[in-house]
């Protein structure tokens, strides 16, 4: 995903990418998700269970097919998937493109083809994913898509609140940096959740003419590695204090990125605002000398679990929404513990609505506190 000058070449060569994420390395080729997401740590979560009655969906067998598995986020999201998994009697293996839309269509021909019982989707485009979903769904095996644009009857597609996050966030920032200022935009073409950041974007600045963007950029190849050395530069053409006022990140890739220029240029007087919320995110936000300073969120765990019930919905044989929107919450450093650190498991005991999503728990459905 790129952005300004250079990344208009880097969202050509993401070739049509389909979303934002974050994290580590992913599993691949039938790897287990355990290796992706590490050990599932539920903490307060609400997990569904199988009720009484329901043993015919024990063992089922679950493919997760990922465009991509960068970041902290995309681990946590996997993490979610494998314990949800789990608790319903499944198996999960995950297998990731390495952001190649090619690659991913060609797993997911391989998924239909090897006797899965269900498949779970995260990002990815139309264009890579119809074909091979349509067949899954002539087969008869259920799909849960997450963050693609997909329109084919019987899938349900999960996407998180992006117009009212970046409506959100931007007001924030606002609201901070008194209404008006310059600030540098972080975004990338082609993916469906970013283009719908963007729709908010564009009608929050034709509405504040007193807040000026000017720079912007962004790329899906090392996005954070990538945003620090363009924000380093961007720093340098912009040396003096006020000449920034804050900068908007539509991934929390690149707000880690930028984060990491402005505190090594010594430069925190600049705020940054981030969309997506993982165990490192949180991290630097709760750094007080830190210029993330707020970040707009799905728990990602929550992202895989609710995905995951929906996909049982369907094999219990559900009639299930075509879209499903999961609300997101505002994490700010003013609301966080000054006394500790905490991870993204605790985040609940200070931030409402955290990491405890009940969607997609259907009546006949137990469930674990855990």
């Amino acid at each position: 995903m790129k952005w300004g000058r250079k990344s208009m070449l880097v969202a050509a060569a993401a070739a049509m990418l389909a979303t934002a994420a974050c994290g580590s390395k992913a599993g691949d080729s039938g790897a287990p998700a355990n290796e992706a997401g590490g050990a599932a740590k539920p903490g307060n979560a609400i997990l569904a269970t199988l009720g009484e009655g329901n043993d015919n969906l024990q063992g089922k067998k679950i493919a997760l097919i990922m465009q991509f598995n960068e970041g902290a986020f995309s681990a946590q999201y996997v993490a979610g998937v494998k314990e949800q998994v789990e608790s319903l009697g499944g198996t999960l293996q995950v297998q990731a493109a390495g952001n190649n839309l090619a690659d991913m269509a060609s797993k997911l021909d391989a998924a239909v083809n090897g006797g899965f019982d269900g498949i779970l989707t995260d990002h990815g485009t139309a264009e890579a994913l119809e074909a091979g979903v349509k067949k899954a769904v002539d087969k008869g095996i259920p799909v849960v898509a997450f963050d693609a644009n997909l329109n084919v009857p019987g899938v349900t597609v999960l996407q998180q609140s992006d117009e009212e996050m970046s409506k959100q966030l931007l007001e924030k920032m606002k609201e901070d940096i008194g209404g008006k200022g310059n600030i540098v935009k972080v975004w990338v073409a082609g993916f469906a959740p970013m283009e719908r950041r963007q729709i908010s974007y564009k009608a929050f600045m034709d509405a504040n003419p007193d807040i000026k963007e000017i720079a912007h950029f962004g790329t899906a190849d090392k996005p954070a590695l990538d945003t620090q050395n363009q924000m380093e530069a961007i720093l340098k053409q912009y040396p003096n204090e006020g000449d920034i006022s804050a900068v908007w990140a539509s991934w929390d890739e690149f707000a880690k990125g930028a984060t990491r220029a402005i505190q090594q240029a010594g430069r925190n007087e600049i705020k940054v605002y981030g969309i997506d919320m993982s165990d490192e995110d949180l991290q630097l936000i709760q750094d007080e000398n830190s210029p993330w300073v707020a970040s707009i969120a799905v728990d990602p765990k929550d992202i895989g679990r609710v995905q995951t019930r929906y996909l049982y919905q369907k094999l219990h044989g559900d009639q299930t929404d075509e879209k499903v929107v999961l609300e997101a919450v505002m994490v700010t450093r003013d609301a966080l513990p000054k006394d500790k650190k905490i991870n993204t498991t605790e985040l609940g005991e200070y931030i409402e609505g955290w990491g405890k999503s009940e969607q997609g728990i259907a009546d006949w459905m137990g469930r674990s506190d855990k």
